[in-house]
């Protein structure tokens, strides 16, 4: 299988940095599938996991909250506002996550801040929704 460079970069540091053979993003517009060779794009990340498989039976899941995507056909990099390896994503982190969220809505200063925010509170309120029913499964 083909593969190509990814690199998942998150303030703090670097989370994954390699050759993976796919990658699935949770974008704004929807899911999406990343292979090598994968026309370049430009998108914006939504909160959910974000799945690396590096070779056709091992793969990686994060926990990625915002940020941006850039594909070409080379290489794909995730800069995200907050990533997480997922096995250290729980409850309490992400209750902690959305009391942040609304914190800063609060003091959000112009209307476009605080439809962000509001966006992303509820995208982490679904997340939180899904990540529980999984973890009991």
């Amino acid at each position: 299988m083909a593969t190509f460079k990814f690199e998942l970069v998150s303030p703090e540091r670097i989370l994954f940095s390699g050759e993976i053979v796919s990658v699935i993003i949770p974008s704004a517009e929807g899911e999406m599938t990343v292979l090598a060779g994968h026309a370049p794009l430009v998108a914006t990340l939504k909160t959910g996991i974000l799945l690396v498989q590096t070779s056709e039976s091992n793969g990686k899941e994060f926990f990625v909250n915002g940020g941006l995507v850039e594909v070409n056909q080379t290489s794909t990099t995730v800069l995200a506002e907050q990533a997480r390896f997922l096995e250290d994503v729980d409850a309490s982190v992400l209750e902690a996550e959305i009391l942040t969220v609304e914190t800063r809505i609060e003091g959000a200063h112009t209307e476009e801040d605080k439809k962000r925010l509001r966006e992303t509170l509820v995208q982490l309120r679904e997340f939180k929704h899904v990540f529980e029913g999984r973890k009991a499964a």
